[in-house]
Formats: C-alpha cells, structure tokens, sequence
C-alpha cells in the first residue's frame, strides 16, 4: 500500500484578503485631494491667463464675514436637507433617532466626489450596522432623497428662468429631465411597470429589475400628498439657500445680474455637473458656471474667482463636513452593532 503524506494533498487557492476600510478610504481622501488640486490648477491657470491683478482685486473686495454668510448660507441647505432625510427615514420606520440620521446624512458628504456619487451609499452600511436593515429595505431612502433633490432643483430652475428676462441655453431641457427623473423615482407604480418592462425586453438582469420592483413597492410609504409636499418645501429652502449664496457673492464682487439669474445659473451648473457622472459634478459645474457668467457679461477676472469661492463654499465645505464626521459615524455603528450582536 503506497502511504500519501498530508504534505502531498493538494493546496487550497490562496485566500485575497479583502480590502480594508482604512484603505479605502485613504483611496476615497487621495481622489478627493487629487480633484480639487486639478480644480485649483485649472482656475489658477484660467486666472493667470487673464491677470492675475484682476483676480486678485476681486478677492480683495471679499471680508471674512461675508465668507462666514457664504458658509451659513450652505450650512442651512445641509440642515434643511438633513432634515429631510430624517423625515423619510421615520416614514420608512428605520428605528433610529434624529442625531443618528442626521450623522449618516453628514457623514455621507465625504463620498461626494465618487463617481455619480455612489459612495453616498457609505450611508446604507452604517444603517445596516446599527438597524441590522439589509440594503433593500433601505434603497428607497436613497432614491427618494435623491429625486427630492432632482425635484427641488428643478422647480428652481424653471421657476427661476421664467423670472429672468434672458433665458439659460439648455435650462428647459435640463430642468425637464430633472423633474421627470424625480417623477419616475417618487411615482412607485410607474417605476415598478418601467422595470417590468425592461426585464421583458431585455431578459437579462432579473435580479437587477425585481430589486428595482422591491423598492419600487417601497416607495409607496413616501407617495402620500403630506409627505410629499413637506419634503419638497424644506428641499426648495435648502437649495435655494446655496443660489440665494451665490448672488449675494456677485453682488459683493459687483457683478451683480439680478436674483433669478444667478440662482438659476447656480442651479444649471449643478445639475449639469452631476449628468456629467463626473465625481461630485467637478470640473462640469465650473465650466458650465463661468461660461454661463460669461454669457452674462460678466468678465473672467470676475467669474473665475465667483466661482472658485461658491464650489469651495458649498460642495467643498459639505465635503469638509463629511471628512469630520466620517469616523464619528463609523465609530458610531460599530459600537452599536457591536451591542446588538451582544444583546
């Protein structure tokens, strides 16, 4: 009998270990700082292009207290969308309090530069940690909140359009697949049929479509008329907060084109950054920005550092936030899921 050494067996695949979170995140901080540097080099070259002596004038006429309204300004829009979230999150009966909620929302502004900002999902992890709520139950938060925004922004936008006495190239067109992306996601029958019928068309992806059956079905806690219009309000205050920001800076930079324009240009951008799937709409929304400024007569010199200080003052200062609260949050769900796995 021939005997076989246990040496001799043969050897498992080796086993990857899994990336860990710390180098995630290092990876999600390194993009962060990488796209704001190119930012910052793009402006200072436009700048240094067009002289640098106007440029700096114009950040010359700025004080710290009006920097400090700039950032109040956006802080509102972070609080009153927060508070939306909260909304939706006790409407769809997530067992957490409102200092929880409004942790995850922050804290999830660190993933704002991720492409089409997916890692905003960070916000459904830390929901799993401390609920034990798989990612379907809690999709529909995701998607409401997400269209909430498409909604406000929208309405925006048209709203500020039909009082400016020059319109935005584009500003229908995107204004109208903002609200019909809003209305496909917070209308739950539609969505459930768009799906049904995409499976049968394509008949492939059947996990994909009966996911997006599920949270479709979900979304139905949402669609009342109460919920709804509340949610839309404090959405409209937030945001408008940011373009109201943002023709308060072109004022005091004296450029001013009016409250309709600047908030509608504001809004434009925005949007149109965030269809460019570029992470956090950076680089698309500066374009769009000092184009449409430029459009207005507002020169370079001007329009440059306006926009340079509204992208620092709202989407850089929410990721700011983010990268505070980020491990606040982590260490937080930890501990929690923690105690419940010893309960």
């Amino acid at each position: 009998m021939t005997m076989t050494s246990t040496n001799d067996a043969p050897m498992a695949p080796a086993q990857h270990p899994a990336p860990r979170p710390e180098g995630r995140r290092l990876r999600d901080t390194l993009l962060l700082l990488g796209l704001f540097a190119l930012v910052v080099a793009g402006l200072i070259g436009a700048a240094a292009a067009t002289g640098w002596e106007e440029t700096k004038a114009q950040l010359a006429k700025l004080s710290l207290w009006q920097f400090a309204v700039l950032l109040l300004l956006s802080l509102c829009n972070y609080v009153f969308r927060g508070l939306r979230w909260h909304v939706f999150a006790a409407k769809l009966g997530l067992p957490l309090g409102w200092g929880a909620n409004f942790l995850h929302f922050l804290g999830g502004f660190a993933m704002s530069v991720t492409p089409g900002r997916v890692g905003e999902l960070v916000r459904m992890r830390w929901i799993r940690r401390e609920t034990g709520w798989a990612f379907e139950r809690t999709a529909p938060l995701v998607l409401v909140d997400r269209a909430s925004d498409l909604a406000a922004m929208g309405l925006i936008l048209g709203i500020a359009l039909a009082f400016s006495a020059t319109g935005i190239a584009g500003g229908i067109p995107v204004t109208i697949v903002a609200l019909i992306g809003a209305l496909v996601v917070t209308r739950p029958v539609l969505l459930d049929r768009i799906a049904t019928v995409g499976h049968r068309a394509t008949g492939r992806l059947p996990r994909l479509f009966a996911r997006v059956r599920r949270a479709a079905r979900s979304l139905q806690l949402f669609s009342a008329p109460g919920v709804m219009g509340a949610t839309a309000a404090i959405g409209l205050i937030g945001w408008f907060a940011e373009g109201y920001a943002f023709h308060l800076l072109l004022v005091w930079m004296g450029a001013d084109i009016g409250v309709a324009k600047a908030v509608a240009i504001f809004v434009f951008a925005t949007l149109a950054g965030g269809l460019t799937g570029a992470p956090g709409g950076v680089g698309g929304a500066e374009a769009a920005m000092v184009a449409l400024l430029s459009l207005e007569g507002v020169g370079l010199e001007t329009s440059l550092p306006a926009t340079a200080i509204i992208r620092v003052t709202t989407l850089w200062f929410a990721i700011g936030i983010g990268l505070i609260l980020f491990p606040v949050a982590e260490k937080h769900s930890k501990a929690r899921q923690n105690a419940l796995e010893n309960d």
